[in-house]
């Protein structure tokens, strides 16, 4: 699974997601990719889990790069504990998606297989996500 390995601070405060996204909005790598169309924060577990379902269904026959790491620790008090005290302990990492941005592409296989593989990773992910291809205008 995908984690820092090292961090300067332990904790991060919430923040807030708003605008679109600056960089990460253009295809870099392959022919097919799957952009986010709305904010959130998706787990390292939802990365992984979106990454497998796109690997069993094209086998051996593309290249897959995954465009987005989670940097962001998401900290979690403990059951049955009274308010106060201090921020709970890191529990997950996530990553912030903004509008735009590619989550993950893809080159070595047809449009159809392609577009069925990114479906099948959209239904793992928590945001709306779009199919585009190379050359397309956003």
């Amino acid at each position: 699974m995908f984690i820092p390995a090292k961090v300067k601070y332990r904790k991060q405060q919430r923040g807030r997601m708003k605008g679109k996204a600056m960089r990460g909005n253009r295809l870099a790598f392959g022919d097919f990719g799957l952009m986010a169309l709305e904010c959130g924060w998706i787990t390292a577990k939802q990365i992984e889990a979106a990454r497998v379902s796109i690997t069993k269904f094209i086998k051996k026959g593309g290249k897959l790069w995954v465009r987005i790491f989670p940097d962001k620790p998401i900290t979690k008090k403990p059951l049955e504990t009274r308010m106060g005290r201090g921020k709970g302990a890191p529990e997950e990492w996530v990553v912030v998606i903004k509008p735009g941005r590619i989550l993950y592409e893809m080159e070595g296989i047809t449009e159809e297989q392609a577009r069925e593989a990114m479906r099948l990773a959209a239904h793992k992910l928590p945001v709306v996500t779009k199919f585009i291809k190379r050359g397309e205008v956003l």
